[in-house]
């Protein structure tokens, strides 16, 4: 069955990546929620998309206590996700204020869910070495790899790191990708996908999930409300 994942929560019922979208998802039929997590200047993790906030400060040279209070931190927005598994996407592009070559952010999440305990979580980022790192430090946390390419490549890179799954950008996926994923052991988690014709159309090829602003829409349209 193909799962939906609420990208950075219910971001089209809600503000992204805070707490109320994240409360929203469940509610809007998600299976899963994703996220996107950063280090504030004191330490605490925090939630965000971009490195900066809107009024263009760097979230890395910000105490978290000054940030704008729509950012949660990590803590609290997992408690928001309630009974929804986690996709937890670490934020760490070489192109961004904060990035950290030693993957601190990487260490300082793993830390945080050992605090919690056994947990859905699916911890993924565009950086390899990020989640190659995080299945070094724990390999019980299943890791997935985000690409914006999709094929034999990136499937057999997957796959002989021990990731558990891809994150393809949606466009670039078809059926017989799918299914060589598949073969290989790999799950296949698209993002991101709002069209509920072309969420159904990945369904039936045999998708894992998908990364959606609008899970509302595409579980309707998975379930054949559409």
């Amino acid at each position: 069955m193909t799962e939906v994942i609420a990208h950075r929560g219910a971001s089209r019922l809600a503000h992204e990546n805070t707490i109320a979208a994240f409360e929203m998802a469940a509610i809007a039929g998600a299976d899963g929620v994703e996220l996107d997590v950063r280090r504030a200047a004191d330490g605490v993790l925090v939630v965000h998309h971009d490195a900066r906030v809107s009024d263009g400060r760097v979230i890395v040279d910000t105490p978290s206590r000054e940030l704008p209070a729509y950012v949660p931190t990590f803590g609290e927005a997992l408690d928001a996700c309630g009974p929804l598994w986690v996709n937890i996407e670490i934020k760490n592009d070489e192109r961004d204020p904060d990035f950290d070559p030693d993957d601190r952010v990487a260490v300082e999440v793993l830390a945080t869910l050992a605090e919690r305990g056994r947990g859905r979580w699916l911890l993924s980022s565009f950086r390899l070495a990020t989640i190659d790192r995080c299945r070094l430090l724990d390999p019980t946390v299943p890791t997935a790899w985000l690409t914006m390419e999709f094929g034999a490549t990136t499937v057999e890179i997957a796959a002989t790191r021990g990731h558990t799954a891809l994150h393809p950008w949606e466009a670039t996926v078809t059926a017989e990708e799918i299914e060589r994923s598949h073969d290989a052991g790999v799950l296949v988690n698209v993002w991101t996908c709002n069209d509920p014709l072309r969420a159904v159309a990945l369904a039936m090829a045999g998708v894992d999930g998908v990364v959606t602003d609008v899970p509302d829409v595409v579980r309707a349209a998975l379930d054949g409300e559409f």
